[in-house]
């Protein structure tokens, strides 16, 4: 929580009130201001007063931006970070070694994005309050948590909103963005505002903030050099404190992505501080190789940051980590990338378009889902390196914190807000808030398919009162147990098919599991596929109450059928109810999500409920099912 213009009143005295008040201030004043210089360039270095400045953190695209809620029902992606989901992005960056970290680029309103969604910059010279008090949150708790931040301006792409959005604004096109007086100044506009603006929590402005650590022009922008040299000396004209990135597409991809090298402008204009490429070379001696003829080209005139890097394996990214921790040339470098927790549950989820349909988002400290792509261990690697470049030892992992449980009734079905460095959990049930707590599972983890309750405690009694708790563990040992939920009066109970497998079904035929292509699922790690005719039972615990079953669709109309059984034999066809979540946002390949519903108010007498054994779906046509949710009394 933050304090600002507080006064506080304590019935004491006068001197005890002077210094309690004192250390408040004082508190306040080093959680917002714990940074003493500003980072600077000498030759190829970085420096943070007297002392060479070092790094190996990640970028985190969602840090002043949630674009990837990816929840079944929700149709816009897009939102603000909360204070929750800040705090465990920073905690995990300074547990993992990191002391900078690079946004995605400054949310621009995008023509695709549904009309309910917010941004940044609503339009030339119109900016969203509220999103910029999310921003101002940020920066406060990064300096909180000892972490610089690097903030690109405009993103070449569309995504989040970038040159092509400007371009719409005045119906020119994303081209017309490098030389149109009009866009430019549009640019300049946001530029503008963005460094005079003051901190609503710390009081700073921008330009004055040491917790940023430089200025970028753009994620990967195809510039002109003019345009480039043109906004470095305005942003200089403005603030003359912080460091100047040129954020031209310096890229280097595979055989299809030939590489695009720094140009000349950037190393001769002074305005320009800092050099920055991004690489996504299949190999790490390709990779090396590349940043070899960077350092050459070069040649020790500034500091070279790799604002992106990754998508080869764990031995590779350790060869590239290897160089650039022995290569002085280089101050830094950031991985692609790292999301955090959500709120309601879980962690966030992003798969990369451009990694080879292999690569996601990483999620601390790695877990069994992402084994495919070695998380855990690039992790840990990528961990040790952070603290070797910073030339400190690696600490010990301490026990997690104690995480949250979510309110939830009716049915044990509940999620919690995760602890940082928590690998596993333990749930804890108990008649009384006191205890004693009885384990009803241990070793679960919290990286499930976004948008899903992460348990369900099928071995409650109907009727009965519990009360809940959980208790986050590492290699280190157990947090605190978190807050007690009840007293639960449970009514029913909640059988889940988490699409992980095909035992939970009585029967099947023609289905199989698939993994993959996770974004056109809305990040669903796993899936029960089928095609025309295939089929699946569950069968009922005990007396029916509703099934709810997800699936992800390209049909236009319904893609599946139900029938109800007493003897597995005898089927009879069951009306259902359906729900789509269309998404308006046409950046990404969204199949449609339709959530199917059978309640026991659809049959004609409560007897026909209790001769309810076997539910069977059948597929029109393909489907893909992410989830499906058996109440039962």
């Amino acid at each position: 929580m933050f304090m600002k213009n507080t006064i506080l009143y304590f019935d004491i005295s006068n001197k005890s009130r002077f210094f309690l008040l004192f250390s408040v201030i004082l508190a306040i004043t080093n959680t917002h201001g714990q940074f003493e210089n500003f980072i600077t360039a000498d030759g190829a270095k970085l420096m943070d007063g007297k002392e060479e400045f070092r790094f190996l953190s990640y970028n985190v695209p969602t840090l002043n931006y949630v674009e990837d809620n990816m929840d079944f029902d929700v149709t816009n992606p897009y939102g603000l970070p909360t204070e929750f989901e800040l705090r465990d992005v920073f905690e995990t960056l300074k547990i993992i070694g990191c002391n900078v970290t690079r946004t995605y680029t400054i949310p621009v309103r995008n023509k695709n994005f549904p009309k309910e969604s917010v941004t940044y910059v609503e339009g030339p010279g119109k900016f969203n309050e509220e999103a910029f008090k999310a921003m101002d949150m940020m920066i406060a708790l990064a300096a909180e948590y000892g972490i610089r931040v690097i903030i690109p301006f405009v993103n070449n792409w569309e995504w989040m909103g970038g040159r092509p959005n400007y371009a719409d604004f005045r119906n020119k096109t994303k081209d017309d963005f490098w030389t149109d007086k009009q866009l430019i100044e549009d640019l300049k506009k946001t530029i503008e505002y963005v460094l005079n603006r003051t901190n609503t929590i710390t009081g700073i402005t921008y330009k004055e903030d040491k917790t940023i650590m430089a200025w970028e022009s753009g994620n990967e922008l195809q510039n002109p050099d003019e345009w480039a040299i043109n906004i470095a000396k305005y942003v200089k004209s403005i603030d003359e404190n912080h460091l100047f990135i040129d954020g031209f597409f310096a890229i280097h991809g595979d055989d299809n992505y030939p590489s695009v090298f720094i140009r000349q402008y950037s190393i001769d204009e002074p305005a320009i501080d800092i050099i920055s490429t991004h690489h996504y070379e299949p190999n790490s001696s390709k990779m090396i190789a590349d940043l070899k003829k960077t350092v050459k080209k070069v040649a020790g005139k500034k500091p070279i940051v790799i604002g992106e890097f990754g998508f080869i394996g764990t031995s590779g990214l350790r060869e590239v980590i290897e160089y650039i921790i022995d290569e002085h040339g280089i101050s830094g470098a950031l991985l692609w990338s790292l999301r955090r927790h959500h709120p309601k549950g879980g962690f966030y989820h992003h798969s990369e378009p451009f990694g080879k349909g292999l690569y996601r988002a990483y999620h601390w400290p790695g877990f069994s889902d992402a084994v495919l792509y070695d998380e855990r261990n690039t992790l840990w690697m990528y961990r040790e390196k952070s603290f070797e470049i910073r030339n400190m030892e690696t600490p010990v992992i301490e026990v997690p914190k104690a995480p949250t449980l979510l309110e939830f009734s009716e049915t044990p079905k509940f999620s919690w807000q995760g602890s940082v460095s928590a690998e596993r959990y333990t749930i804890e049930r108990s008649t009384s808030p006191e205890g004693p707590w009885q384990i009803i599972e241990h070793g679960i983890d919290d990286i499930d398919t976004p948008g899903f309750d992460l348990f369900s405690d099928e071995t409650a009694i109907v009727n009965e009162s519990y009360y809940y708790r959980i208790i986050a563990l590492n290699q280190a040992g157990a947090s605190t147990p978190s807050n007690v939920v009840g007293p639960i009066e449970i009514k029913y109970k909640t059988n889940i098919d988490y699409a992980k497998n095909l035992m939970i079904l009585e029967r099947f035929k023609n289905l199989e599991i698939q993994t993959g292509d996770f974004r056109s699922f809305k990040e669903a790690f796993s899936r029960i596929h089928g095609n025309r005719k295939s089929e699946g039972v569950y069968v009922v615990p005990d007396k029916f109450k509703e099934l709810r079953l997800f699936s992800y669709e390209s049909s236009k109309k319904p893609a599946i059928k139900f029938e109800v059984s007493s003897d597995a034999v005898h089927y009879n066809e069951i009306k259902f109810d359906m729900e789509e979540y269309i998404s308006k946002e046409d950046n990404y390949d969204y199949l449609t999500p339709r959530r199917y519903q059978i309640k026991n108010s659809f049959f004609e007498a409560n007897d026909k409920v209790s001769r309810i054994k076997y539910i069977k779906f059948t597929a029109k046509r393909k489907i893909d099912i992410v989830r499906t949710e058996l109440e039962y009394y």
